[in-house]
């Protein structure tokens, strides 16, 4: 697993931390005449004060950032360094015997891009208002083009509703398309969504995005109102928190020797294929 040290607040290394000293020379030069006058003497009853509000700004800022990710995550702010949400969270390593037992089995309700009999199957518990998912989303992509046939991509719902409002419509909208017109369309739907979030989150978007993969209008917003599909992505969402998914994107990559290994968040394409190399070795 990976280590997660507990935090009480916004937590700093020694090494990033300033301490600025005033020094009246540095500013106003060695030649005083210069600015010698009320506006240089104003300038300097200001400056430092400015320079201490900066700081303390700074600071606010850093509490801030760390709330964000925290609830980006799930998660509190114990495991707010490492949790699944963090960009640069690493891979958490393979699971045991017992633990890869957890992970829903692959069924026909799957949306797979690629084979299902692949050497490597990528499970990924994602989010489509979760901006660290679409982060992650070219990563898979690249993913697949890199080992081609050998790896397939199972995409599962997994919305933060307590955080994200659009997340569990825009599931729903997913699983219409789905549905409605096939596996590649909802693949194509994702693509869509994940690419531009901000303007396919919208009812009128993800409206645009089905059209757009397939689905007939009127089709699509029949299944959509009726939020036909809100069962099946709940489903989803409990069979990934009993395997151990606490945020998005959470991915389970799985050898065809029943081995599992959990990676975390939004990591880089570097640290997934390293992951990915494992299983395959």
């Amino acid at each position: 697993m990976v280590a997660m040290e507990p935090v009480s607040g916004p937590r700093f290394p020694a090494s990033s931390l300033t301490v600025f000293r005033i020094d009246k020379t540095f500013f106003f030069g060695q030649n005083r005449h210069m600015v010698d006058s009320p506006k240089a003497s104003l300038l300097e009853r200001f400056v430092p004060a400015l320079l201490v509000m900066s700081v303390a700004l700074a600071f606010v800022v850093g509490i801030l950032w760390q709330k964000v990710s925290t609830l980006e995550k799930g998660g509190s702010p114990a495991v707010a360094n490492n949790a699944a949400g963090n960009v640069d969270a690493v891979p958490d390593g393979k699971l045991t015997e017992d633990q890869a037992k957890k992970v829903p089995a692959i069924s026909g309700e799957d949306h797979i891009r690629g084979s299902k009999d692949a050497e490597i199957i990528v499970i990924e518990y994602s989010d489509f208002e979760c901006p660290f998912c679409e982060r992650f989303h070219p990563t898979m992509q690249q993913a697949l083009k890199e080992y081609g046939d050998k790896i397939a991509w199972v995409y599962r719902q997994f919305p933060l509703t307590s955080i994200h409002p659009r997340a569990l419509p825009a599931a729903n909208a997913s699983e219409c398309v789905a549905n409605l017109a096939g596996n590649n369309a909802f693949w194509k739907f994702a693509d869509t969504v994940f690419g531009n979030q901000e303007k396919y989150l919208t009812d009128a978007g993800l409206s645009e995005a089905a059209v757009a993969s397939g689905v007939k209008k009127a089709d699509f917003s029949s299944c959509y109102s009726a939020k036909k599909f809100e069962s099946t992505v709940t489903s989803q969402q409990t069979g990934g928190e009993s395997a151990g998914i606490t945020g998005t994107p959470g991915s389970f990559v799985m050898n065809k020797e029943g081995e599992a290994w959990l990676v975390p968040g939004a990591v880089s394409f570097e640290s997934l294929k390293a992951t990915i190399d494992e299983a395959l070795n």
